[in-house]
């Protein structure tokens, strides 16, 4: 078995990290990304006054680090909190993704976590020596 389905929880948890809805892209679970994203997008379009840049006077450097300086609290808080919420829940996503399909998957090695061959009765991967299972438990 290749792992190919398996997703990376670090990976995850690092693109969530740089922008809201990241994360769960990877992740191929393209509405909660989108809400992500939106719920920064409507913070954005709440807290921050309007008008703070004349796109067309003043699209500079200097302008927009002004305007992003001067943002109210409330909008560097609710950033923080839904960046955060955000990443929690991208790893706990990839994660569970992942517990599933081994799940799925079959056997596999309490030691590597690798899938095992059902006609022997140890680990070919790492070499555990595995206990018998009787045909009631699988």
């Amino acid at each position: 078995m290749t792992d190919t389905g398996r997703k990376r929880p670090l990976l995850a948890v690092v693109l969530a990290f740089i922008f809201p809805g990241l994360g769960h892209f990877y992740l191929r679970k393209w509405g909660r990304g989108l809400l992500w994203l939106g719920l920064l997008f409507m913070l954005s379009v709440v807290f921050v006054v309007t008008g703070a840049i004349d796109p067309v006077t003043q699209l500079s450097l200097e302008a927009i680090s002004s305007s992003y300086q001067s943002r109210p609290t409330e909008v560097t808080i609710g950033s923080v909190v839904i960046t955060t919420l955000n990443v929690v829940d991208a790893y706990w996503v990839a994660v569970n993704e992942n517990q599933t399909q081994e799940v799925e998957a079959g056997m596999t090695c309490p030691n590597c976590g690798k899938e095992l061959d059902e006609d022997i009765d140890f680990c070919h991967w790492c070499t555990t020596q595995l206990e018998p299972v009787e045909a009631d438990q699988q």
